[in-house]
């Protein structure tokens, strides 16, 4: 998941208003309840004043402010608006609401009854909001018929034109407070396939409303006033500017509605892309949108899960072979064969392996081989090597290949005093000798073309191993004379030769070279 302070956490849903994903039942459900309840109640309000305006006052045809309409105005009208606001927040909440009971439980699995239940509740209550207000349309027209049977298509046309826009802006506020809920049914899915008009129909759908109907309500008044005589021209201006003004506003409000619902989706997914390129793959977006935008939400997670999982395995590969094998490996297409390089070797064991693993208990003996191992490595990867081969409790490692190196051989020669001194003062209960040569060898990868491994091979490597046998029984850390030559003169001046020594298998002597003991370094008997 997203990290708490970052703005995918705080708004997983595109708002904040919607609050977090770990807040508590209660609190979630206390504010879907408000967030559906109190916005509907307000549109539904709006569209009684507009409603009311139209009739009273912009349309025209005979006034409703009349003696005959006295018990429609004063009474009918207003009964029927309030019981069908009461029917409508009691209807929403009961029958809405009790749909959802399962989204207050996050551990909760949707079923697939549940998940239908939940997606339909969006079209359910605008039906319900349809029927009440097209009941008005019938009951309050009808009355007005009665008194006076001019005013029935002022009166249905003012009373339709509120409730097609009521209708539409409350499907959009009921799709914005229902995210949450929406995200847990989509990510309980097993396929992700776009349900509804999409994008483009909907936004289509909000032009005709607030737009295309005020327009088409203001040609119908120019039809009136051409064939009729009762339209002055002071009304005609007075419609213009009232449907007009409501094409305007309305329009404004539900193509902000309809804007702020697509670009949310692509608000969060352009955040997390910045996370990503950050390296941050440990995040999931909330698909929350059952448009083509949802189907952008879980391609996106998809994507960041394939890359998680690559890097997962970037780094597993590493630890196996190294980082360096590892980059250079998915840098290229890996061949068998190598090539001849200017490498050092390092090779490091431990002195009495042996009776260590008779005395021992098997986690007692790993438990030690880690510690070593952890300070082998770690002063090999300071300088620059790469940790070749874990052999038992012994190790081989190289500098110089496959990433280059300026001193070779001072690298080496400097990683092997480094681990040298961590063991000395580490307080272990073992003892590790080390052997370090310098020269050409071959790196590259060796076996077979299903399965091979990157390997160095060459007389440095056989020396170096020769010269971590005599060190057991010498001081411990030996090199030869030829990489102490080939180092810089800074590390070389921390060795000092000695003797020459015929090492086993090989056909020359070769000198030995170890470490300057410095003052307070322990002397040990060769």
């Amino acid at each position: 998941m997203p990290r708490s302070n970052d703005p995918l956490a705080a708004a997983p849903w595109g708002s904040r208003l919607l609050g977090r994903a770990e807040e508590a039942a209660g609190i979630r459900r206390l504010r879907i309840q408000l967030l559906l309840t109190v916005p509907i109640v307000l549109a539904n309000l709006a569209g009684v004043f507009v409603s009311i305006t139209l009739i009273g006052f912009v349309l025209p045809g005979p006034s409703v402010f009349t003696e005959k309409m006295i018990l429609i105005d004063a009474v009918a009208a207003p009964v029927y608006a309030a019981v069908a606001v009461l029917i409508g927040v009691w209807w929403g909440t009961a029958r809405g609401l009790g749909a959802l009971g399962w989204a207050l439980h996050p551990e909760t699995v949707p079923t697939e009854e549940q998940q239908a239940a939940a997606a339909a509740v969006p079209r359910r209550l605008v039906r319900m909001q349809a029927l009440l207000w097209f009941g008005g349309v019938v009951v309050l027209t009808l009355l007005a018929g009665v008194a006076d049977p001019r005013l029935i298509p002022k009166v249905a046309f003012g009373i339709t034109f509120s409730a097609i826009v009521v209708c539409a802006s409350t499907y959009l506020i009921i799709e914005f407070a229902l995210r949450p809920v929406t995200s847990r049914v989509l990510s309980a899915r097993t396929s992700r396939a776009r349900s509804g008009i999409g994008v483009f129909g909907r936004s289509l759908l909000m032009w005709l409303v607030g737009s295309g109907l005020p327009v088409a309500g203001l040609m119908v008044v120019a039809v009136v006033a051409l064939t009729t005589d009762d339209v002055s021209t002071t009304r005609l201006a007075v419609c213009v500017l009232s449907l007009g003004g409501a094409a305007l506003i309305i329009g404004f409000l539900l193509m902000t509605q309809t804007l702020a619902a697509t670009v949310a989706p692509i608000s969060g997914v352009r955040r997390a892309m910045r996370e990503v390129e950050r390296g941050e793959f440990d995040l999931t977006l909330a698909v929350y949108d059952g448009t083509e935008l949802g189907e952008l939400q879980s391609g996106f997670n998809n994507m960041v899960g394939g890359l998680r999982e690559r890097e997962e395995i970037r780094d597993l590969f590493g630890r196996h072979v190294g980082h360096e094998v590892a980059n250079a490996a998915l840098a290229g297409k890996p061949v068998l064969g190598g090539a001849e390089v200017e490498a050092a070797a390092l090779f490091i064991d431990i002195v009495g392996s042996t009776t260590m693993a008779a005395t021992l208990t098997a986690p007692e003996m790993v438990a030690i081989l880690n510690r070593f191992f952890d300070v082998v490595v770690d002063e090999v990867e300071k300088h620059g090597g790469l940790l070749n081969k874990f052999e038992g409790d012994a190790a081989l490692a190289v500098f110089g290949t496959p990433a280059q190196l300026s001193d070779t051989a001072g690298a080496a020669l400097a990683c092997g005093r480094a681990i040298r001194a961590r063991l000395d003062t580490g307080g272990t209960e073992f003892e590790a000798a080390i052997g370090i040569a310098e020269g050409r060898v071959v790196a590259g990868n060796v076996g077979a073309r299903q399965r091979y491994e990157f390997t160095v091979i060459g007389d440095a490597v056989n020396e170096a191993a020769r010269l971590c046998e005599l060190a057991k029984q010498d001081s411990l850390l030996l090199t030869s004379e030829r990489t102490v030559t080939a180092a810089a003169p800074t590390e070389a001046g921390h060795w000092q030769l000695g003797e020459s020594v015929t090492l086993r298998g090989r056909p020359t002597p070769t000198r030995l070279a170890r470490p300057v003991l410095r003052p307070g370094m322990p002397e040990r008997d060769n």
